[in-house]
Order: structure tokens, then C-alpha cells, then sequence
């Protein structure tokens, strides 16, 4: 049996409950969400390993038309963002739209509607298809000769063994990335020793972090007004960060006195300092924020080996520079899948055309919002919307409001199909491309997760969140074409 449904939204994160509020506002009341999990929260759901947190405000990483009075921290840790995405869903009861344990097995156009099958045999015809599926939740674990050789418990950071006691143990730790700067030091007092391979040091910078207090949240509650206007602050603030990403001298100048403060403080030793400094342009990867990080690199019983891993034999890991260290546990904290994540799926537009020939040259998307070949396919978080400096709450709020209103335009225009105009799309990514030529994140002297394997950032916005949401807000039907019939596969 085939499920009919007008909307049809691939994730249960931020992106598809986001959606899904706008769809029903615009006046689309059947709409079916796909979840691959028993639970809706995307990244807050999968992502479990002590520590874990948002490097942004609480009060920004928030949706505007569900903003939160009772956030306990400046930055809330992973589980409290997870019951609040619970609430919001409870609230507009996106519970109902949710069909849990179906992952996305194929997804075709066939000129008129999609159809779509999940892994265990369910299938499912939407007029709209949307994935919201994120980034942030594949585990990238390095190809190493013997890893899979190794002795002990072995975990990726995303896939946290909670079982594993790690009293007393010697542990490996491969990666200095955003996740392992938030769990080493949470583990620090209770492993034995810690070593930790870095091929790269990160930029790390303090956090202005703390609880919010009680009488304060007792104030939001009393006056809704004042976390909007809490949110609106930390947004205009957020928005000034960018200047380091642009260049900007006094910008770039105080970004570093911070973070050579913050190094300087924590470490005395001028050879720790030296392996702990980055040789590449602030911006340039990832800005990580921990007021604990260096502090934790300065214990005792931690050891930074600046190498990569190039080979594990049983419990031993052995570094670039020949180093060998014996561990009990390896924990991977080498990031996710990000350029090629949905390019993995088994997703065929008009004419059989598919995602991955679409893509052969890059992720492109139009507005980072809809792809050129499939009609009535828009992607949340798309090509060139991820951001360095500000939360993407914002950027998937102006992507569905602009969704909503080429609906609306849709239902009025009485058009069925729609599809990006491929001449305002290569356009656009002929833009993105200009304009990262010359941006920290391409000629900044490192390589990223923000890059794909032929070295172009295809992920982040190279712009304010101001100038997407004026450009996003500007946008509407003109940006697409009435899809043509099908004309069969190529």
C-alpha cells in the first residue's frame, strides 16, 4: 500500500519541525514526517557523549515562534535542547505527522508526484518532498590500516558508548574538533591518562557561559518580550563575528588577543604553546569556543601527540612521526559526513536524472534551497547555508518562510510543479564560487570539513545572515519554472 500525502519531510530535527509549522500555516494540513530514529531532535537526539552542547546562545538557537523563557545556561547542554525540541513538538502536536524507524531507501519523480520507499518497505506519494535531513549526523571514521584490530571498546564520539566504564583507563582520543573539546575534559578526571592525535590545533576561544538565573527566567516568563529581545541582541552580535571571517583588521586583531590569552593563561610550557598554535588564518576552520579546553591540555595525565593516526596494531595506536601509545579505549572524534551526505541518497529528479549526476561537479542548489531537475524538491541546510559565525536556526527560518510563500504563489498561479530555473542556479553557484575564491575559508591556508574532495566550500554562506534573509525574503516564483511533463528516463 502507498501512503498519500501533500508534504513529505525526510528528518525530525530543527529543519523538518521548522518546516512543517510553516506548511500548516501556509494551509498545508497533510504533511507526513520521516524519521530514521524512535524520537524526533536530529543532532540533539544522536549525539549523547558527555559534555555535549550548542557553541551558540540558547536564546538564538531557538525557533522565533517557540523562543524558550526556562533555558538554565547561556549555552545549553545537548539534552536540554533535546526536551525543548520535544515541548515545541508536543506543543503544535508534530507528534501525529511523525512515522519513526523509516529511513529513506529511494525517492522518484515520476512527472506528477514523488514516490518515495523507506528500508523496510514502506512507500509513500507526496506532491512536495523535502530533506531535512541535516549534516551533522553521519560519522566520518578515517580509513586506518588495523583499527578494526583494536583490543578495547571503539567508539565514534556521534555513537556514544555509555557502557564503557573509563575509570582508570588509558585513552585514545583521534581528533581536536568540536566534539572533542567539549568530552575531554568532562573524561579527564576519570580516565587514567588521555592522549590525543591532532593533525591540526584548532582556534579555541573562551565562552561567555554560565546559568542563567532563576529570578531572571521567572522575568521571561512574566514578560515574553524581553528573551525576543535577548534574542535579537545575541543576534546583532553575532552578526559583528562575521567581520573576522571577512578580514576586517581590528576584528581579526581582538579574535586573537582572546584566543592567545586564552592559550597563554592555561599553558606555560613555550613547546606546548607552539604544538597548540594553528598555522592557518583565524576562520579558517571552524572558530571552537571551551573555557576548558586548554586548562584540560595543561593536566598531567593528557598528552597531545601532533600527528594523525597512520595505523592501530591490537591496543596499540601509532602516529605519523612513528610515535606508539598503548590505550585501553579509542574514541574517534573525526566529524561527520558533511559535502556528500545527501548526495548518498538514492534520490532520482525529472527525466531520471540523479542527485549524484546532478551534483558531478559539486552540491548546487539554487538559494542553497532547491536543485535544478526536481520539481518539487526543496533541501533545508543546502548547499552554501551552513554559517561560521551565527545560528542556522535563522537560516532555516528564512529558507521555509520563503518555501511558504512560493506555495502560496503556487496555489494562486494554480501550478502543480514547480523547479528551479537552471540559469538562476548556475548563476548563484558561480557566485558562491567567486565569492569563497578569495574567503578565509578557501585561501586561508587549510583544508575543512567545509570543503569537498575537490577542495571548493560548498557549505557554508559566504554572506550575513541579514543579507540571506533580505535575499531569501525577495525570492519567490520567479526563481522557479512550471515543471515540464515527464518525457521518461534518459
Amino acid at each position: 500500500m502507498e501512503h498519500r500525502t501533500d508534504m513529505l519531510i525526510v528528518g525530525a530535527g530543527f529543519s523538518g519541525l521548522t518546516m512543517a509549522i510553516e506548511a500548516r500555516n501556509r494551509g498545508i494540513s497533510d504533511i507526513a514526517i520521516l524519521e530514521k530514529a524512535g524520537d524526533i531532535g536530529g543532532t540533539w537526539r544522536e549525539n549523547t557523549y558527555p559534555g555535549v552542547a550548542c557553541d551558540i546562545p540558547s536564546h538564538l538557537y531557538s525557533m522565533a515562534t517557540h523562543l524558550n523563557p526556562d533555558w538554565s545556561r547561556a549555552y545549553a547542554g545537548g539534552s536540554e535542547i533535546q526536551t525543548y525540541l520535544q515541548k515545541v513538538c508536543r506543543d503544535e502536536g508534530l507528534y501525529d505527522l511523525c512515522h519513526f524507524h523509516q529511513r529513506l531507501k529511494s525517492a522518484r519523480w515520476d512527472g506528477d508526484r514523488w514516490h518515495v520507499e523507506t528500508e523496510d518497505g514502506q512507500r509513500w506519494s507526496a506532491r512536495f518532498l523535502v530533506s531535512a535531513i541535516g549534516a551533522l549526523h553521519v560519522p566520518s571514521i578515517p580509513e586506518i590500516p588495523g583499527a578494526a584490530s583494536f583490543t578495547g571498546p571503539c567508539f565514534h564520539s556521534a555513537e556514544w558508548d555509555h557502557d564503557v566504564d573509563l575509570a582508570d583507563k588509558r585513552v585514545a582520543v583521534v581528533g581536536t574538533g568540536a566534539s572533542a573539546v567539549q568530552f575531554v575534559p568532562e573524561i579527564v578526571d576519570t580516565a587514567a591518562h588521555i592522549t590525543i592525535y591532532q593533525r591540526s590545533p584548532p582556534y579555541v576561544l573562551p565562552r561567555p557561559d554560565g546559568p542563567i538565573a532563576t529570578w531572571v527566567r521567572s522575568l521571561y516568563r512574566r514578560i515574553p518580550l524581553l528573551p525576543r529581545l535577548r534574542r535579537k541582541l545575541l543576534y546583532v552580535i553575532f552578526e559583528y563575528r562575521h567581520r573576522v571571517f571577512r578580514g576586517e583588521e581590528r576584528m581579526v586583531s581582538f579574535a586573537m588577543k582572546m584566543w592567545r590569552k586564552s592559550l597563554e593563561n592555561a599553558i606555560s610550557d613555550p613547546a606546548q604553546r607552539l604544538t597548540l598554535t594553528p598555522d592557518y588564518r583565524i576562520g579558517c576552520k571552524r572558530i571552537l569556543s571551551s573555557n576548558d579546553w586548554y586548562p584540560t591540555l595543561a593536566r598531567d595525565n593528557v598528552t597531545v601527540i601532533p600527528h594523525g593516526v597512520v595505523s592501530v596494531d591490537d591496543d596499540r595506536i601509532v602516529a605519523a612521526d612513528g610515535d606508539e601509545m598503548q590505550a585501553d579505549v579509542l574514541i574517534w572524534g573525526t566529524g561527520f559526513h558533511v559535502t556528500d551526505v545527501v548526495e548518498r541518497l538514492d534520490i532520482t529528479g525529472a527525466d531520471g536524472l540523479t542527485l549524484r549526476e546532478a551534483w558531478a561537479d559539486g552540491m548546487q542548489a539554487n538559494l542553497g534551497t532547491a536543485i535544478a531537475g526536481f520539481p518539487n524538491f526543496f533541501i533545508l541546510l543546502g548547499p552554501h547555508t551552513g554559517l561560521g559565525h551565527n545560528s542556522v536556526v535563522l537560516m532555516i527560518e528564512a529558507q521555509v518562510r520563503h518555501i511558504g510563500r512560493v506555495l502560496g504563489q503556487m496555489k494562486r498561479e494554480k501550478l502543480t510543479a514547480i523547479a528551479p530555473d537552471a540559469a538562476k542556479q548556475a548563476a548563484f553557484t558561480q557566485e558562491m564560487r567567486h565569492r569563497h575564491s578569495d574567503s578565509v575559508w578557501q585561501a586561508g591556508g587549510c583544508t575543512s570539513w567545509y570543503q569537498d574532495a575537490e577542495g571548493r566550500n560548498t557549505t557554508l554562506w559566504p554572506g550575513t545572515v541579514s543579507e540571506y534573509e533580505r535575499r531569501m525574503a525577495q525570492s519567490g516564483l520567479e526563481q522557479y519554472h512550471p515543471a515540464p511533463p515527464q518525457s521518461g528516463d534518459r
